[in-house]
């Protein structure tokens, strides 16, 4: 377990250095729009890529991949209702909040933990596959319409499409599938300018942590609550029972499903909302809460079900 407080202490030392850049002024005071737009349009669609290119395919549409659908949809839906419901949010709130209840840091915190925790990065694969082809291009797609006011579904798709993220989780899937082997000469630089996309995002996050205090009064404390409850609680014990019950996996195979379940809300939340300029604050508060709870969480699930 030394190995997962490593890999925890790796990211909040990014995101202190951050928090330092932000309170000094060293970048400028338009450091963290710049960031997460590097970060988002650029280096992410090189690490993604990267990442799904020399995943397994066998891995990718294992029985991890119903699993993770089926306990983070459920999530999504738990928070739409409440928030939709009863607390008569905006809808682009509600889908940032609904992601940062069910969508999970299946790279920068997924890849190391799979490592440390599961021995294997393969097993965050599935995760990523699931949220890059199916989550994010539907929560554009919302978003697109309700913020930027987007008229036509076609519109709407083709533009999801052409987002950098998935154009490269796309072309990164074809790879795999198709087994190309890419020479040194290409996936070299790939790798190069992807490695920097962590910790871009992470001293981007960092940054906005200046000045903010989690859970203030007046900031969608109750929101952040109930992702945050939903994400670290919920999730992990629905992931367990679905894989159990319905799916009858056992082993290390249902360990892995249950860990990857108690990953924390993805840094994307984060970056998504600061794009569209919706909930940002939310957005920004469920991912700190939910990746300093996901450390006792994760704990707890290897000390139930570790093998």
């Amino acid at each position: 377990m030394l190995d997962v407080l490593t890999g925890f202490a790796v990211i909040a030392v990014a995101i202190l250095v951050g928090w330092v850049a932000g309170r000094s002024g060293v970048l400028g005071p338009h450091a963290r729009y710049v960031l997460s737009r590097l970060a988002f349009s650029v280096l992410g669609p090189f690490l993604l890529f990267s990442v799904l290119a020399s995943a397994d395919v066998g891995a990718l549409f294992s029985a991890l991949l119903p699993v993770s659908f089926i306990a983070a949809a459920s999530m999504f839906v738990v928070y739409a209702a409440v928030a939709l419901i009863a607390w008569r949010r905006p809808v682009g709130h509600v889908v940032i909040g609904s992601m940062g209840s069910g969508y999970v840091n299946g790279n920068n915190i997924g890849i190391p933990i799979s490592v440390y925790m599961l021995g294997d990065a393969a097993f965050s694969a599935p995760v990523v596959l699931l949220q890059l082809l199916l989550f994010m291009p539907a929560a554009l797609s919302v978003l697109d319409v309700v913020v930027r006011g987007g008229a036509s579904v076609w519109r709407t798709v083709l533009r999801a499409l052409a987002n950098p993220i998935i154009i490269g989780s796309l072309l990164g899937v074809l790879v795999s599938i198709t087994g190309l082997e890419l020479p040194a000469i290409v996936t070299e630089p790939i790798a190069l300018v992807g490695q920097a996309a962590v910790p871009v995002m992470l001293i981007a996050y960092g940054i906005s942590l200046h000045g903010q205090r989690p859970l203030a009064p007046g900031s969608g404390r109750r929101d952040v609550v109930l992702a945050s409850a939903l994400k670290l609680v919920a999730m992990p014990l629905v992931a367990w029972a679905v894989g159990r019950f319905a799916f009858g996996l056992d082993g290390h195979t249902l360990y892995a499903v249950t860990v990857l379940a108690a990953l924390p809300s993805a840094q994307n939340v984060f970056n998504i909302a600061q794009r569209y300029d919706t909930a940002e604050i939310i957005a920004r508060d469920t991912v700190l809460i939910t990746t300093v709870g996901a450390v006792p969480v994760l704990f707890l699930v290897s000390l139930l079900l570790g093998v």
